[in-house]
């Protein structure tokens, strides 16, 4: 039985509304959480709402209007101030009795009879004694149709959805839009349960950006104050005091688990701003960078809290950045990308400093599936997945470019680490870090919520990371690891001979130099062989630079003078650049020999050039020779570097081939041209490739771009191109000009032409630069008969056994700026020079030198067989310069 409670009015504020005939009232605090009252309507009933299952009660639907009912009420009294009487009690501590909204009760509004007129809740009559306004307003609303009575009841049952079996596609399907929503329970100060409405989906939604403290639960399901975190109950009664049953809008982001991710927004503001400016909440990243309209609100308003060191940030200390104003900012040239998150940069005062991608972690083992590789030669760039193009990204990106640097934060030395200074880096208006995130090239360090030393940018960090973790890109792609099968020949000889004749022939080979050891060796990367290998410029002594002692013993030794300048000029140029390789040969160690070009520049000519190299003997052998002479005698004549003390003394000339061993070391050689004047043009055959590319690119812009007729005019010593009689343009070299007359050469064929001067035209850009690849030879220790019928016999039989066909040259000397060769026919490995000796066509050019002895021997056995058989310039007996003088023959 109710016992009847003496009339007291009270005064609180309604908090929620349980359903039309009940609310909960929150009443003046007192030193403590304010006392909260459930106040029953007398009299009447209002139809109940439905309940989702829990694991002592089964799920229950809608009564007609319960939902309508519970609106009513909960949209007039939600959050305002109230008066109160309790009537009756029952022994269970349920109280009943009557809410005015007004100041007074006299004048107030009586909530019980406002919802029996409006037709939402019924009277019980049963409960009341004699006449009632109760039972007059129930009838007028009945009579009226209003609410309830109104009929069609089916049509006021809500259809409520518990739960959600696809998170993801509501999430997707929703797009960012907001969604109109009551909040029906508040869990913490974070965490809500809602209607999505008009649907009546029910959800549970965790503010994204933010985590306020939480409550925790003892065994028995109770809160335990002793294990529950600062602040809790306060952050709860903050959220709840200004969403509880608040039409508000919600926004779904993502979700976690079980439960939703988004944003509440308010008439009055969002929810999740107010928490962190009040320190009851702090930012946290896993959700933040899903926020609707950025995260730069919500960090802001945390940092007026951590100011003010209010509540959660209450022994806050700001960390300090203490750096020059000079080194907060700066500007510079990346040199190198030492991993996937570290890079050093040239600053403008030429110094180089190593600086660190702030909050991003590069491709690491174990983060993937794919297990680490056996052996002991693990070589972490190739071998962790994603970690090469990683570096290659940043690499082909930034080498040589330049970039702004902001220090965001320095971490110090620890567990054997030296500091890092940790920067954003930006390359014109994009953030590098935030790009390599972006690909999945990195993922973003997860940080402590007190810890501030982070980007500057780190939620866009965030950011680019959910993307790229939706798209599964790089690191997020289970799937498809990368595997490089990398063949590293700098370790092994036999490896290394293997590859030799494939370098040899490829021509110019593209590279990626990994390392600079000194200025002359280099280690580089071979993409289309995938394989490693040490390479040594050609054609120079280089000064070798301080290097360490070998065999692991500590120490040092030594450099060599300018070596250190030499490493350091090698380094800025090449280091990590794309460049181009020629190969000749390979040492005993199974280092490869050759020709470095970068930016079409070759790399031994440009340290010759800067007094950082001096030629080297073997240089004589190749097509460079003339380039790297050249380029010495110009460091001389400016006394750079290994030249400051030169001073040139006069000295007797001596020729040009010193006295020495033979050197043989045949090439392929294709002869194209053999003038009249006895001189041989011959392409080798390893510049095969790269003459075809030339004119592959030349066609190709001449076919693009036609030359206008009589728009150049050819001047001797002009290289242009000139149209050869078979229509197609190649690159020439003006000899003379006559009138409309052209007499030109092509540098790349050796032949002669006389063409007209509306066929000849300018070289487009970037042709003039690369190397001719016809070069001028002579037969070595062989000369032609003055007699002018012989020259004729003995040029069209050198034509007969060369021309157009490829042979094997051996240079044998260098006289008058020409090489001298012996060739040999590749099918009968004849000597070319010999075998016209035999035919008494040529005469041998006698030479001291005892390093060609043996080929005189041979040599002169052919012309003693042509001479004794009166061949051709011996019909007549002999003609040496002996005999010419015996018979005073003039020669």
């Amino acid at each position: 039985m109710a016992a009847p409670q003496p009339t007291t009015v009270c005064r609180g504020i309604v908090k929620q509304v349980l359903s039309g005939d009940a609310v909960i009232v929150r009443g003046q605090p007192k030193g403590g959480p304010p006392p909260e009252r459930q106040i029953n309507f007398s009299n009447v009933v209002a139809p109940r709402t439905a309940r989702r299952a829990t694991n002592n009660a089964p799920e229950t639907v809608d009564e007609p209007y319960g939902w309508e009912s519970r609106e009513f009420l909960r949209k007039k009294v939600i959050g305002k101030e109230v008066l109160f009487t309790v009537e009756t009690k029952t022994s269970t501590g349920r109280e009943y009795g009557a809410i005015y909204l007004g100041k007074d009760v006299a004048s107030g509004e009586n909530l019980t009879e406002t919802m029996v007129s409006e037709g939402l809740v019924s009277v019980r009559r049963e409960s009341i004694r004699g006449e009632s306004r109760l039972v007059e307003l129930e009838e007028a609303a009945r009579s009226q149709g209003k609410g309830k009575w109104a009929g069609s009841d089916a049509e006021h049952v809500r259809q409520v959805k518990w739960t959600c079996e696809n998170m993801r596609a509501f999430v997707d399907k929703a797009k960012g839009r907001p969604f109109d929503a009551v909040i029906e329970h508040v869990r913490d100060g974070s965490t809500v349960r809602c209607f999505l409405l008009p649907d009546f989906h029910y959800i549970t939604l965790m503010i994204s950006g933010i985590r306020c403290p939480m409550n925790k639960l003892d065994s028995e399901g109770k809160v335990d104050k002793g294990n529950s975190e600062p602040f809790a109950d306060e952050a709860r009664f903050f959220t709840e005091s200004r969403l509880l049953q608040r039409d508000v809008q919600v926004i779904l982001e993502t979700f976690n688990n079980n439960n939703f991710v988004g944003s509440i927004v308010h008439k009055k503001g969002n929810i999740a701003e107010a928490l962190l400016r009040e320190g009851f909440a702090r930012c946290v990243d896993w959700s933040i960078a899903t926020v609707t309209g950025g995260p730069e609100k919500l960090r802001a308003a945390e940092r007026v809290a951590k100011e003010k060191q209010l509540r959660l940030w209450q022994d806050y200390k700001p960390s300090s950045l203490s750096l020059a104003e000079k080194d907060k900012e700066f500007t510079g040239k990346v040199v190198e990308v030492v991993n996937g998150d570290a890079l050093v940069v040239k600053r403008q005062d030429g110094t180089n400093k190593k600086i660190f991608l702030s909050s991003i972690r590069p491709p690491r083992q174990g983060e993937t599936d794919a297990p680490r590789p056996p052996g002991k030669n693990f070589r972490p760039l190739y071998d962790i997945p994603w970690l090469f193009e990683a570096r290659e990204f940043l690499r082909k990106k930034l080498i040589g470019q330049k970039v702004q640097c902001s220090v965001d934060y320095i971490q110090p030395a620890q567990n054997n680490f030296p500091e890092k200074t940790c920067c954003t880096v930006r390359i014109g208006d994009v953030n590098v870090a935030e790009a390599m995130v972006s690909k999945g090239f990195a993922t973003v360090i997860r940080y402590r919520q007190d810890d501030d030393q982070r980007a500057s940018c780190y939620d866009d960090l965030l950011s680019a990371e959910a993307k790229a973790s939706k798209s599964s890109k790089g690191l997020h792609n289970k799937k498809e690891t990368p595997i490089h099968r990398v063949a590293d020949l700098s370790s092994d000889v036999n490896k290394a001979k293997g590859f030799l004749p494939f370098l040899q022939r490829a021509g110019r080979t593209e590279a990626v130099v990994e390392f600079v050891a000194s200025g002359s060796r280099v280690r580089l990367f071979i993409p289309r062989e995938t394989c490693l290998i040490t390479f040594l410029l050609a054609g120079i002594s280089c000064p070798r630079p301080t290097r360490p002692a070998p065999g692991g013993v500590g120490g040092t030794i030594t450099g060599e003078p300018y070596g250190e300048d030499a490493h350091a000029f090698t380094k800025n140029l090449v280091m990590q650049r794309e460049v181009e390789i020629e190969v000749d040969s390979m040492d005993k160690g199974g280092n490869f020999i050759g020709w470095l070009h970068v930016e079409g520049k070759n790399l031994s000519v440009l340290l010759v050039e800067e007094g950082l190299s001096t030629v080297h003997f073997t240089a004589e052998l190749s097509k460079f020779y003339q380039q790297l002479t050249s380029a010495q005698e110009s460091a001389k004549s400016k006394n750079l570097n290994y030249w400051s003390t030169y001073v040139e003394e006069e000295k007797d000339e001596k020729p040009e081939d010193q006295v020495g061993e033979r050197k043989v070391d045949y090439k392929p050689l294709l002869i194209t041209a053999v003038t009249r004047e006895g001189a041989l043009f011959g392409q080798y055959c390893s510049d095969g490739p790269a003459l075809e590319q030339l004119m592959d690119k030349l066609r190709s812009e001449f076919a693009s771009k036609p030359p206008l007729g009589g728009a150049y005019t050819p001047k001797k010593g002009d290289l242009c191109a000139a149209q050869f009689v078979d229509g197609q343009w190649y690159r020439a070299k003006v000899e003379r000009v006559t009138g409309q007359n052209v007499s030109v050469r092509y540098v790349d064929y050796g032949n002669r032409e006389v063409t007209q001067a509306t066929k000849c035209a300018s070289l487009p850009a970037g042709f003039s630069s690369q190397p001719h690849y016809a070069h001028e030879l002579r037969l070595a220790l062989v000369k032609f008969s003055k007699d002018e019928d012989y020259v004729e016999d003995a040029l069209a039989a050198l034509m007969a056994e060369v021309e157009g066909r490829e042979v094997q040259a051996n240079r044998e000397y260098r006289a008058n700026g020409v090489d001298y060769v012996s060739l040999q026919r590749v099918d009968n490995k004849a000597d070319v020079a010999e075998v016209l000796l035999g035919q008494g066509l040529l005469l041998i050019d006698e030479r001291k030198d005892k390093r060609f002895l043996s080929m005189l021997t041979t040599y002169r056995a052919a012309q003693e067989s042509a001479r004794r058989k009166h061949l051709n310039v011996w019909q007549y007996g002999d003609v040496t310069e002996d005999d010419a003088h015996e018979f005073g023959m003039e020669r």
